[in-house]
C-alpha cells in the first residue's frame, strides 16, 4: 500500500509549495538603498537548547530502552543559512562481539546538520533543504556501521491564523546498520490555543512512513504521535506526547516500538 511513499512524499512537498496563497506585503523594500544597514534577518545569531525527557523516541522507536534522556545542542543562523549540533544519551540493546562478549552498542548520539531555509516570495511557505549526519561515537556493533547521513527537503506554512503544517521527505543512501537506501515521509500539524495564565498551549501531531530497502535488511513501517505543549516564561516548554507505530511490520519489535507516553521539559536560549 505504501510502496510509493517516496514519490508521495515528494508530491506532498510540491503540493504545499504550489497551494500557498499570495498575501499582501513585499518581502523586500524596493526603495531600499544599497547603503542601508544590513537587514537584521541576514545577521548571524547563536542559540542553545537543552531538554530532560522520560525517554528518547526517534520515529516511534525508543533509543534509551524506555529510560530517561538528557539532550542539548547549539544552532547558528546566518540569514537563510543554518547549522548546528545536537546530542543525546542512548541505551541500545547490547550485541555480541567476536569473542562472544556482550558489548554496549552505543551510549551517545551526536547529530551535525546544515542547510538553507527560505520563504517563497509573496507566500507563507518556508522551504528547508538540508543534510544531517548521525554519529554514534565509540559505538560498537560487530555486524554493521551505525553512522549514517540523511538529506531532507521540507516545506511548512501557516495556512490559518493558529494552524501551521509541514511536510518533509528524508533520504539516506545507506541507512544505519548499512541496510541500503531509506526514505521517510513525514507530515506535521500544530494548532496554537489561547493563552492560559502563564502558559502558551498548543497541540500538535506527526504522521510518518519509512520505506526501507528490504533486500538489504531495511523495513517499512508507520509511526505517529500527538501531544500537548505548554510554553511558559518565554524560554521553557513542557511537552506530553503519545507515540505509537504499526509494530507488526517490525521484526523483534518487542517493547521498543509499542505505544508510549513521553514527557519532556525543554529550554532554549
Amino acid at each position: 500500500m505504501f510502496k510509493g511513499a517516496k514519490f508521495a512524499g515528494l508530491t506532498a512537498v510540491t503540493a504545499l509549495l504550489m497551494s500557498a496563497t499570495a498575501h499582501a506585503g513585499a518581502i523586500y523594500e524596493p526603495e531600499a538603498s544599497l547603503k542601508d544597514p544590513e537587514p537584521e534577518a541576514r545577521r548571524c545569531s547563536l542559540s542553545a537548547n537543552v531538554a530532560l525527557g522520560t525517554e528518547y523516541v526517534f520515529r516511534g522507536i525508543t533509543q534509551t530502552d524506555e529510560g530517561a534522556t538528557i539532550q542539548g545542542g547549539f544552532d547558528v543562523e546566518c540569514g537563510m543559512f543554518y547549522a548546528g549540533v545536537w546530542a543525546s544519551n542512548l541505551d541500545f540493546a547490547g550485541s555480541t562481539n567476536g569473542n562472544g562478549d556482550i558489548v554496549d552498542t552505543a551510549d551517545i548520539e551526536i547529530d551535525t546538520y546544515a542547510g538553507i531555509k527560505a520563504t517563497i516570495p509573496n507566500t507563507p511557505v518556508e522551504v528547508d533543504l538540508g543534510v544531517i549526519y548521525y554519529a554514534y561515537p565509540q559505538g560498537e556493533d560487530p555486524t554493521a556501521e551505525l553512522d549514517f547521513v540523511e538529506f531532507k527537503l521540507g516545506a511548512s506554512a501557516t495556512l490559518l491564523p493558529n494552524l501551521s503544517t509541514g511536510v518533509t521527505v528524508f533520504y539516506s543512501p545507506d541507512y544505519t546498520l548499512e541496510v541500503g537506501e531509506n526514505w521517510v515521509f513525514e507530515a506535521t500539524a500544530e494548532y496554537t490555543l489561547p493563552q492560559v495564565g502563564i502558559f502558551s498551549p498548543s497541540i500538535s501531531g506527526t504522521y510518518g512512513y519509512q520505506e526501507g530497502d528490504e533486500a538489504d535488511g531495511g523495513v517499512d513501517y508507520q509511526y505517529y504521535n500527538a501531544g500537548l505543549t505548554l510554553g511558559f516564561m518565554e524560554k521553557f516548554a513542557l511537552d506530553v506526547r503519545y507515540w505509537d507505530t504499526d509494530g507488526d511490520a517490525l521484526a523483534n519489535c518487542k517493547d521498543v516500538c509499542d505505544e508510549r507516553i513521553v514527557g519532556t521539559l525543554s529550554a532554549s536560549f
